[in-house]
């Protein structure tokens, strides 16, 4: 709900559980009056102190009054080079050679339902689900105008924030930094938390008190990054699971960004999210508009799990557009741990008989089907099948594996191009690279130039040839190296700085027409694992690889760190072979089947090796798998204890949004000599009812096992607990 006094100038954002206000002063600046746990109104501003700041600038309005600077003003969007000086949200280039960005409120407009942003990902909602708030801004002297887009989610206690920046004056203007997302805290008494690694340990997270100066994460590698997320936090000191309030900030966006927070001199602090500035310059023309990307903000008040909670169910609801949304996804195995690039025709229809006959029901053909691709030295971009290995191409695949009773998969990789191929061969210009230089190549491939709409046309054509001629209902959509030399042949000299931003622009554009042209595809997104899981990329691939990281033991700490925000459904997680490729660790089958069921669930390793032992475990984990399906996938998350390196095991709850059914997933650490005994509290059920555990006669009281917890047994290393909970 929004509420407006158009009279103080004064909009008040209720959700579910939290406050948002914001109000435009009798000088026209905005403030950021409030944000945080719910309460009833009135003018907040009245919070804002005033005093005389030495080196605090006061603007021309104010006269001789020194106690009124933007330099110690909570602002709802920071302008640059007017007397604040802390971080910016926008810095313009203006026809003079000024770096001069300064707004002032001119007006206000409620909408019913959510906004929509022309070629970029966004949460939907409709007139009951959610409503926009449009401020409008604008630097007079820049003839520069600000729409400040707001869209409020109330049952989920989101909002979300966009900015469309216009050049209302009649010279270009060129944009230097664009922020989705200022956001001002009154003290500066937070702790700051990301979530960073690397490649194989995306998602760790990272948690320090705020110290003087700015501190922030993010990407210039053309993607989001398996460093570090779009997705950061800022809570109390002490907040935890279940206490403390606290914020989470996403950035929806699959490119360069920057989230920074600084605290400032007078122990207040400031969080800017958006597109990154490095080699950022965006020229607008008389009359063009910029939009930014969107920014998705959450306060809890209650910890970090309501926040989690929260962000799962926007998601489910509102970002995710999935063609299996309304039924179960089929168990996958995919061939690539299997055989990698050694198979045939023959080789690949055992491997799908054999996994048919334990129940997988989507057989999954990953890397080197296509050119003569028999490593990853060649023939990406040439995108029409090797009939050396698969006779009759794709097309007799697929249907020999439809009368298995299978659905059928495919890899691509289609942003990317080895220079061993007909395409780059004849056209060399079709990549990110100045003329003049040699290039620096990533897995022996180069980056397609996705700014052009003709290297676009290109790829969906040569795609769409493929998927025409074979009943592909799953898309494994890839990439596989950062950007470097990003120079686009197609865009002069002056206009380079666009080329990042183009880049992903033109990624987004080809995902839409390859879903709009194939609607009961599911596409999953992928970028070495987890490189570029993003809400952006969640808009059009709801699922992506988490981790090309398959160790269960390691998976626990990317998949929790990933559950902060983002939902379980999202996670593309398998079952792989041991001892694992990427650790050297062997994880018992359970183990490794309970950790991936945590996620969308598969298997990628040689079923038919096998012995029968564990292929009579895959036929149960399969079963397992539908019978918990619903639950994990649409269900709340609870983290009960976080992976540690100390022996203690980690353990999460998935419960039913009526409360009455659970199902709590153990993992030991690793063995100590003389183990404590140890119990695990649980979360989310409801207090008064009474709960029969899977193999336990006796039932057990909610608030019991809630307060007290529930004793769990001695397990082996790495072993692991899968315990239904059913209220009587």
């Amino acid at each position: 709900m929004i509420i407006q006094d158009d009279k103080k100038r004064l909009f008040t954002l209720q959700t579910r559980n939290t406050t948002y206000q914001l109000k435009a002063d009798q000088n026209g600046v905005l403030l950021h009056t409030y944000y945080g746990p719910k309460v009833q109104g009135g003018d907040l501003s009245r919070l804002i102190r005033f005093a005389d700041r030495g080196f605090s600038p006061n603007p021309n309005e104010v006269g001789n009054d020194r106690t009124y600077s933007l330099d110690t003003l909570p602002q709802e969007y920071s302008g640059s080079g007017a007397g604040d000086f802390r971080l910016s949200s926008l810095e313009l280039e203006l026809p003079d050679g000024s770096y001069v960005a300064d707004l002032r409120y001119v007006d206000a407009k409620l909408q019913s339902g959510k906004y929509t942003l022309e070629g970029l990902p966004a949460f939907f909602g409709s007139d009951e689900d959610a409503d926009t708030l449009v401020i409008t801004m604008e630097d007079a002297a820049a003839h520069v105008r600000v729409e400040l887009l707001y869209g409020v989610f109330e049952a989920y206690d989101l909002i979300t924030r966009a900015v469309r920046i216009v050049n209302c004056g009649d010279k270009p203007v060129r944009l230097r930094r664009a922020a989705s997302l200022c956001l001002d805290f009154p003290s500066a008494d937070l702790d700051f938390i990301t979530f960073d690694g690397g490649h194989v340990k995306e998602r760790s997270l990272h948690r320090a008190h705020l110290r003087h100066g700015v501190q922030s994460v993010g990407s210039i590698r053309g993607i989001s990054s398996h460093q570090h997320n779009p997705f950061v936090m800022l809570c109390e000191p002490g907040a935890d699971e279940e206490h403390g309030t606290c914020y989470g900030a996403a950035l929806l966006y699959s490119g360069n960004f920057e989230a920074s927070v600084e605290r400032c001199q007078f122990e207040d602090a400031r969080l800017t999210l958006g597109i990154h500035p490095y080699h950022f310059c965006w020229t607008l023309e008389a009359g063009q508009a910029f939009t930014t990307p969107e920014a998705a903000l959450l306060c809890s008040p209650n910890g970090f799990g309501q926040m989690s909670r929260q962000f799962h169910r926007a998601i489910r609801a509102h970002l995710l557009r999935d063609v299996w949304q309304n039924r179960r996804k089929p168990v996958l195995v995919n061939s690539w741990e299997a055989f990698y690039f050694d198979y045939d025709h023959e080789r690949l229809l055992r491997f799908a008989k054999e996994s048919a006959a334990l129940g997988v029901e989507l057989f999954v053909l990953d890397d080197g089907w296509f050119g003569h691709r028999d490593d990853d030295s060649s023939s990406l971009g040439d995108w029409w099948v090797n009939e050396k290995k698969l006779p009759g191409g794709l097309g007799a695949l697929t249907a020999e594996i439809n009368q298995l009773g299978m659905e059928f998969g495919l890899w691509v990789e289609p942003e990317m191009v080895s220079e061993d191929s007909c395409l780059y061969r004849e056209h060399p210009d079709w990549v990110l690279n100045p003329s003049d230089r040699p290039c620096t190549r990533g897995r022996y491939q180069l980056v397609l130039d996705y700014t052009r709409e003709e290297v676009r046309d290109y790829i969906f054509q040569a795609l769409q040839k493929l998927l025409d001629n074979a009943n592909v209902s799953y898309l494994k959509w890839d990439m596989n190296r950062a950007l470097t030399q990003v120079w686009s042949a197609a865009l002069p000299a002056e206009r380079q700085g666009e080329v990042y931003h183009r880049f992903v622009l033109g990624v987004y554009d080809l995902l839409e027409r390859v879903r709009q042209a194939n609607p009961n595809t599911l596409i999953e997104g992928c970028s070495g694992g987890g490189g570029r899981f993003d809400m952006g990329m969640l808009y059009y691939t709801p699922q992506i690889w988490c981790s090309d990281n398959t160790d269960a033991i390691d998976r626990l700490s990317i998949q929790y760190g990933t559950s902060f925000a983002y939902p379980p459904s999202t996670m593309g997680a398998h079952v792989s072979v041991v001892p694992n490729e990427q650790t050297g660790r062997s994880v018992p089958m359970e183990t490794r089947a309970t950790v991936a069921m945590s996620g969308t669930f598969g298997y990628e390793l040689d079923l038919g090796a096998l012995p029968e032992q564990e292929k009579d475990m895959v036929v149960q984990q399969i079963q397992a798998y539908k019978e918990s399906y619903d639950l994990i996938q649409t269900g709340d998350y609870y983290r009960l204890s976080a992976p540690t390196p100390d022996g203690a095991p980690t353990a999460w709850l998935h419960v039913s949004t009526d409360r009455r059914t659970a199902l709590l997933c153990v993992v030991a650490g690793q063995t100590h000599a003389g183990p404590p005994f140890r119990q695990v509290k649980l979360r989310g059920l409801d207090p008064t009812l009474q709960y029969r555990l899977t193999g336990d006669d006796t039932p057990w009281p909610g608030d019991v096992l809630m307060q007290a917890g529930y004793p769990l047994p001695m397990l082996e290393e790495y072993h692991c607990l899968r315990l239904w909970l059913k209220a009587e």
